[in-house]
């Protein structure tokens, strides 16, 4: 970590926001203006609407993640947290991967931690469950549920066998959804390679307290995204939730109990607890108060964005929904825009000019249910346009191929996509990454002593 001068702008996150607000803050000041300082627990960014894909192996887990370094060059990137904040002294108090906690002092200050699944304390969920929020769960769960298939072939226990072949995903949002759709996928062409295994060996089941799903894409779409799941052998049953699934024993509460080695944990996200450490006016759920021009309410040096901020939506209002409904949902076509208007907000606020306020009309949404599968909603004006089936998915593939930070990664994203028109899709798990040093240490570790002989056991008796 470099020591300087100048006013030091302290981002808190390298994700979405985190990123694209330091580059647009890179590329509006001047030469030397401040130190922009970014700070995240990873290197690198998580394009988190690709983790689907990468859990099917549509697209290198490499190509889903940017590095931090390459991509802000000019900023500091420390590796760390950032545990607490002292707002009086403007003072944040950092964690490093390795070494004893030090003071970071700060002259602006920008919050982008972004959220963390939203868990509830269901007996079981925590040593069970699976996430979907960053791309080591998207590989866990790819390595795992081909582990499941590997399992199932090769035993003859029949309790075994249906364990490792029912899955359960509890959430039916765009993450939910779309995970289950392609893993599904992906499981599907891998039953080709195996003797034992059939599709319908398996059983998928999809679980959600509302009484739909994809609500993002409107009621109609959505219950042709549920439609078509069930058509392939899905289970959805909504309304309804999970009660425990201690050791794999999975109990909803409509009264189905189901065994299962395979828990997908994606029911919703909430802002990172952390925030609360942090000397920041808080909303009822937990996000950062901020105004229209994304500046924490109370504090002139501070802005927030993205899924840990709370943005009244001035498009919405302008809409008709009541001022106190009216808040940005937690996405990526909000995090990207408000990550650039942050930016400049920033560097005016540095210069004392006149801050610009964030409003955005929703363009719609767009979802990936596998394979040549989709649903998307798209907004112009007053029209809303609604396409399902290959169309739609190619507008997915479309959109967020676009969306995703730098042209280094586009062009790596759409290279995956065309390599998988003429190969066939890998169905190899790659587990033993979890655990890649257990090989070399059942070589290396010392032989045990041989039993000593028998008449020298009585000798010593």
């Amino acid at each position: 970590m470099s020591t300087t001068e100048r006013p030091r702008i302290l981002v808190v996150g390298g994700g979405y926001v985190g990123l694209y607000a330091a580059r647009r803050i890179l590329k509006k000041m001047r030469y030397a203006e401040a130190t922009v300082t970014v700070v995240d627990p990873r290197s690198y960014m998580t394009y988190q609407p690709f983790l689907p894909e990468a859990a099917a192996g549509s697209i290198s887990p490499r190509h889903v993640v940017v590095p931090l370094r390459r991509v802000v060059r000019g900023a500091e990137v420390l590796t760390g947290r950032v545990t607490t904040i002292d707002q009086d002294r403007k003072v944040a108090t950092i964690s490093p991967l390795v070494g004893e906690a030090y003071e970071l002092p700060f002259d602006y200050l920008v919050i982008a931690m972004g959220a963390v699944s939203r868990t509830f304390p269901i007996p079981g969920l925590a040593e069970q469950g699976i996430g979907m929020k960053g791309i080591e769960e998207a590989i866990g769960l790819r390595n795992h549920v081909l582990e499941q298939l590997d399992k199932a072939d090769s035993t003859t226990d029949e309790e075994v066998r249906r364990k490792a072949l029912t899955f359960v995903f509890v959430g039916g949002g765009f993450a939910g959804a779309e995970t289950i759709g392609e893993v599904e996928d992906m499981a599907r062409d891998a039953t080709k390679y195996y003797q034992n295994v059939k599709r319908e060996d398996m059983r998928f089941i999809l679980v959600d307290a509302a009484d739909k799903i994809l609500p993002e894409v409107g009621p109609k779409l959505g219950q042709y995204g549920k439609e078509h799941l069930e058509s392939r052998g899905i289970e959805i049953y909504l309304e309804t939730s999970m009660d425990s699934c201690v050791d794999g024993h999975v109990v909803l509460k409509n009264g189905l109990e189901v065994d299962s080695s395979t828990i997908v944990w994606t029911a919703g996200v909430k802002p990172n607890p952390a925030l609360s450490r942090f000397g920041l006016p808080l909303g009822p759920r937990g996000h950062v108060d901020c105004n229209e021009k994304l500046q924490i309410n109370g504090l002139d040096y501070a802005w927030a964005a993205g899924d840990n901020a709370q943005v009244p939506d001035l498009a919405a209002v302008k809409a008709g929904v009541p001022v106190e409904r009216a808040w940005c949902p937690p996405n990526a076509q909000h995090a990207l825009r408000q990550a650039k208007v942050l930016g400049d907000n920033v560097v005016a606020g540095m210069r004392g000019f006149p801050q610009k306020e964030y409003s955005h009309a929703n363009k719609g949404a767009v979802a990936g249910l596998g394979l040549h599968k989709g649903v998307a909603m798209i907004v112009m004006g007053k029209v809303k346009i609604k396409l399902k089936g290959r169309l739609a998915w190619y507008m997915h593939r479309g959109y967020h191929g676009m969306a995703m930070p730098t042209w280094n990664r586009k062009i790596r994203v759409f290279a995956d996509w065309t390599l998988g028109m003429f190969l066939k899709r890998e169905v190899v798990s790659l587990g033993a990454m979890e655990t890649p040093r257990e090989e070399f240490y059942e070589a290396a570790k010392p032989a045990p002593a041989p039993a000593a002989p028998a008449q020298e056991k009585a000798k010593a008796s």
